[in-house]
């Protein structure tokens, strides 16, 4: 499932701004699971830039060792990864978060997500999964729309209703099941309930059958700074079963993991 998401946090160019880095980012961010190799008249039609400014960035990412060309076609590195393992190795928490969440998952046999929010999107940064219960294949890096996931609702309510609002209007909010709430003002009501309980359940809204709940990961001024969340299939353990019997494991392991931060 590929989501469009809107920034609505996007920097205008200034004297601070360098156009040409920027581009370079729009066309590494081109390249994803629906479009895993491209030429460049698709990296240009992608991203907006004329075939030369396309190609003179594929041509400098490929110097970099960023980027491969086969014959006329282009694909991402390994390298790329280095990209993205700089956060995470810039974030120790994960590495001491991760024997909590494998105790959470054997204690629950659920899997376990933790995710933090990027403008109107979550993104992963660790997951313990057990069986395959998503059509979804996600992993760390993976984006979610924030609006109808229980992750990302949660971390929504960390921020004052107005930006709610804004994020929420900059979201492209489509159903993706016929449990889906699409409205506004609907959404921010669920995001009010999760903080003031202090958790979230979404129950089939992402994707038929599956349910999730969620909880804080919070730093020392008790600011959120992540979500923790378990994932379950409806015909095996219903939403009241889940918020009864593992709803307090999952925010015993949000509390832990807040402490080793």
């Amino acid at each position: 499932m590929a989501t469009q998401t809107t920034h609505s946090d996007t920097p205008r160019p200034g004297d601070a701004y360098v156009q040409s880095f920027a581009r370079g980012l729009e066309v590494i961010r081109s390249f994803h699971a629906g479009a895993p190799r491209q030429t460049l008249s698709e990296v240009a039609a992608a991203t907006g830039l004329t075939r030369a400014g396309a190609r003179r960035i594929l041509l400098t990412l490929q110097t970099l060792g960023y980027v491969r060309a086969d014959a006329k076609v282009f694909s991402l590195t390994p390298r790329i990864l280095d990209l993205g393992f700089a956060y995470l190795s810039s974030m120790p928490i994960w590495n001491r978060a991760e024997p909590v969440m494998e105790s959470l998952v054997s204690q629950v046999q659920e899997s376990c997500s933790a995710a933090v929010l990027d403008a109107t999107d979550i993104v992963y940064v660790m997951r313990v999964p057990t069986h395959k219960i998503m059509r979804i294949n996600l992993g760390v890096g993976s984006r979610l729309p924030a609006w109808c996931t229980s992750m990302g609702r949660l971390l929504l309510a960390d921020l004052p209703d107005e930006e709610v609002c804004a994020r929420l209007a900059a979201s492209k909010r489509e159903a993706f099941t016929r449990h889906t709430l699409t409205d506004a003002q609907a959404i921010l009501a669920r995001v009010q309930q999760a903080r003031r309980q202090g958790w979230c359940l979404v129950n089939q809204e992402l994707e038929e059958g599956l349910i999730s709940i969620a909880a804080p990961v919070t730093d020392r001024a008790g600011r959120m700074v992540a979500a923790l969340n378990i994932s379950g299939q409806a015909n095996r353990t219903s939403a009241k079963v889940m918020q009864e019997s593992m709803l307090p494991a999952l925010l015993a392991a949000g509390r832990e993991i807040s402490r080793l931060i």
